[in-house]
């Protein structure tokens, strides 16, 4: 099926996943093709997969065969949309967490914007927010990542708009989320406690209601100070206050060094470097009730979670203020809060990755399912390449690695983009030696001057 177009190694050990999904060859073939012509082009717009692909480019009107799948018209009897794709690659996903050895899983959520500010005829078109916070045409996706030492699965991905038709609201779109993947991953729950590490935008006690139903426990970044809570004061006795009143109340708890992207002093620009980071926490109460956002009557509830404050030393940035409900007592715990949320950091370069990388934003096809096939499409194409970036003891990885640009050194590894600089170079020799196939076939031989220049011997009768 898919592989049949894949070649051998990983890349077709990774699209054999996704047979069970296929129901010709003609499908599998083109799903490949797809899934490369993404990686190589580095884009979403059809004719620049096309151009990309070994297959694609030697047939005619390749560009409309890709347009035609995403959309499913050449797929009827294959299980190729966005659903049931991103559902494959929650099933990987789950499978390669399963093989890591920790207890614990975190999952990291992104609710990441797809704009594109110059369009005007597709579909269902919201507003959204650009890089300098004004609005413009898009559209919102939600994605997770779950994230153990070594390995990234992606658990799940959607994209909505606040105009189409199967749209309700986005605290319900954040629901289905956060249910799916519950469900997803509950076979690992029986050996690894799952932990939900949030920005802002989830600061909503419907969201960690939910998780907390799911038995799940939850890192989040604090967005609403004036939340009401019960804080201990200096005497022991609790008070009620917002978050800002209970920040007077932080007690120091640990240092800790890490490497980020900041600006410190004078520094004219933002660079990764090492920090000093202090850390101070203090135990909270949480009131609320069962029953928020749902229909019908719940029951006030009370949760003992804590407030964590990181302060990044002489930078620039404001103190990280968290809501967690595992238990921050000693410098250990606290520690461990701080490292949790910085995962999340490192993981939104995953997200942007896919985003740049593989050119999320230069879809273009005129129909809302079709655009979410296509993404998925890059998820599938991003699932490939998580998987390089954490097996660099492959030997095919670290010649990827060097077609990249990579030098070997000493505590040096190779990113993504290296890696995939590599296997897009990798790839234009496979487009091009399948391109000049087909022309020796439907010509007999090369032009004389490109053979030669190839090193090629030039036709007999000339």
């Amino acid at each position: 099926m898919a592989q049949e177009m894949a070649g051998q190694g990983p890349f077709a050990e990774y699209l054999r996943h996704f047979d069970s999904l296929i129901g010709d060859r003609r499908t599998g073939r083109t799903f490949g093709a797809i899934v490369r012509g993404i990686i190589n082009a580095g884009s979403l717009v059809c004719q620049q997969i096309a151009a990309h692909s070994a297959e694609l480019s030697v047939v005619k009107e390749g560009a409309q065969r890709i347009i035609r799948f995403a959309k499913g018209k050449s797929t009827k009897r294959s299980l190729v949309d966005a659903e049931h794709l991103t559902a494959a690659l929650c099933e990987r996903g789950v499978a390669q967490l399963s093989e890591s050895e920790t207890d614990d899983l975190w999952l990291i959520a992104d609710p990441s914007d797809l704009r594109k500010p110059y369009a005007s005829e597709m579909p269902d078109l919201m507003q959204v927010k650009d890089l300098d916070g004004k609005l413009v045409p898009g559209y919102r996706t939600l994605n997770v990542l779950g994230v153990t030492p070594g390995r990234r699965g992606i658990l799940y991905h959607r994209l909505f708009s606040s105009v189409a038709e199967d749209f309700d609201s986005e605290p319900l779109e954040v629901q289905r989320g956060l249910k799916e993947v519950s469900q997803a991953v509950q076979p690992l729950k029986e050996r690894m406690a799952v932990s939900w590490i949030v920005d802002r935008g989830f600061d909503d006690v419907a969201v960690w209601r939910t998780i907390w139903e799911q038995e799940e426990h939850v890192v989040c970044r604090v967005f609403h100070t004036e939340r009401l809570v019960e804080y201990q004061a200096a005497d022991g006795e609790w008070e009620e206050g917002d978050l800002v009143a209970a920040q007077q109340h932080l007690r120091p708890m640990a240092s800790a060094q890490t490497e980020i992207v900041v600006r410190r002093g004078r520094q004219p620009k933002a660079k990764r470097q090492k920090v000093t980071v202090e850390i101070r926490s203090c135990p909270l109460r949480l009131a609320y009730d069962t029953h928020v956002r749902r229909e019908g009557d719940g029951q006030k509830v009370c949760r003992d979670i804590w407030l964590v404050e990181v302060e990044i030393l002489r930078s620039t940035l404001k103190p990280w203020l968290l809501i967690t409900d595992w238990p921050v007592e000693d410098a250990e715990s606290a520690v461990r809060i701080f490292r949790m949320y910085r995962q999340r950091w490192a993981v939104e370069d995953s997200f942007k990755f896919t985003k740049g990388v593989l050119g999320w934003e230069e879809v273009q096809l005129l129909d809302l399912e079709g655009i979410r096939t296509l993404l998925a499409l890059a998820w599938v194409a991003a699932g490939f390449l998580y998987e390089l970036g954490v097996t660099l003891e492959w030997e095919e990885v670290r010649l990827l690695a060097r077609l990249g640009g990579w030098a070997e050194r000493k505590d040096n590894p190779p990113g993504k983009i290296v890696l995939t600089r590599g296997l897009r170079r990798l790839m234009d020799m496979l487009m091009t030696q399948a391109f000049l196939e087909q022309y020796r076939k439907e010509h007999g031989a090369l032009p004389p001057r490109i053979a030669e220049w190839i090193g090629e011997p030039p036709p007999k009768d000339l």
